[in-house]
């Protein structure tokens, strides 16, 4: 067979092949832009997150919006992380504001505001979603708080009511981590003549000396000193230290001149005088 007839045989197969299963398609595209037969591409977008979506302040319902409780029934009825929330007025991403607050107040193990309220810029920072300016914030809304109740329990100050004595050093006192003792010095009046703080850390008769205490006195011209210390715990009861301490002062005192009045023991909003205890 020549060259020509099998070409021409060829060709009669390709038109045979042709008759009997229609001509080839050319690719069509559909309705939506995809080429027929092909999967549908992703088209650059990426997949949706299936991460736990979270709600921000504006999502909440108005009736649950501390700001709208707020102006509607007053800030009695919100919640301490609710009052903290309104003066941090934005969260993070992915927490809002009343969730931020309510970490806060868990991180302090228990001590909620008076915690918050003692807590570093530097501890407050640790926690997720807080910065330096939320801190800030929630350090000068607590040095506020603290002017304001001893602004308030000045009015009704003197030194021959403890009770007066420790309203008004309480906001300075009872939400420190550590002991402190304050020596309040007056004169013949009962005027105060200063104050002196002079020991951090555990207050107890070999932490801190008569000598410490009259000679502070003494520098002042004092004729009678009030001793003053709190108890971190918050419990206001004074202990065999305490005791101790307050007898060894008083004695040093009556050899020097100068009376001690009393030995007040702050903790969390009460207080305790070794004066009207009979401990003195």
């Amino acid at each position: 067979m020549t060259q020509k007839n099998r070409i021409t045989e060829n060709l009669a197969a390709v038109e045979e092949t042709t008759r009997l299963t229609g001509p080839a398609r050319p690719e069509t595209e559909q309705s939506d832009g995809r080429t027929a037969g092909k999967a549908p591409e992703a088209e650059g977008k990426k997949p949706e997150s299936k991460g736990t979506p979270y709600r921000t302040m504006k999502d909440l319902p108005n009736t649950e919006k501390p700001d709208q409780k707020c102006r509607e029934l007053g800030p009695e009825v919100l919640t301490d992380a609710e009052l903290l929330s309104v003066i941090l007025r934005t969260g993070a991403e992915g927490i809002s504001a009343v969730d931020m607050s309510r970490r806060i107040l868990d991180s302090q193990k228990g001590r909620g505001l008076r915690g918050v309220c003692s807590a570093t810029v530097e501890d407050l920072c640790l926690i997720r979603g807080v910065g330096t300016v939320k801190a800030l914030q929630i350090k000068c809304i607590a040095e506020l708080s603290r002017r304001i109740a001893k602004e308030g329990a000045a009015e009704k100050l003197t030194f021959t009511n403890p009770d007066a004595v420790a309203a008004y050093y309480m906001e300075d006192l009872r939400h420190e981590e550590q002991e402190h003792l304050v020596l309040l010095m007056l004169d013949t009046h009962g005027h105060l003549l200063g104050e002196e703080w002079l020991s951090k850390g555990t207050v107890n008769a070999t932490m801190i000396s008569p000598r410490e205490i009259f000679l502070a006195a003494l520098t002042h011209h004092a004729v009678s000193v009030i001793m003053m210390h709190n108890h971190p715990s918050g419990d206001p009861t004074p202990s065999r230290e305490d005791i101790e301490l307050t007898r060894r002062v008083r004695l040093s005192g009556e050899l020097l001149g100068i009376t001690l009045l009393d030995h007040i023991v702050i903790g969390d909003r009460q207080a305790v005088s070794l004066r009207c205890e009979g401990m003195l």
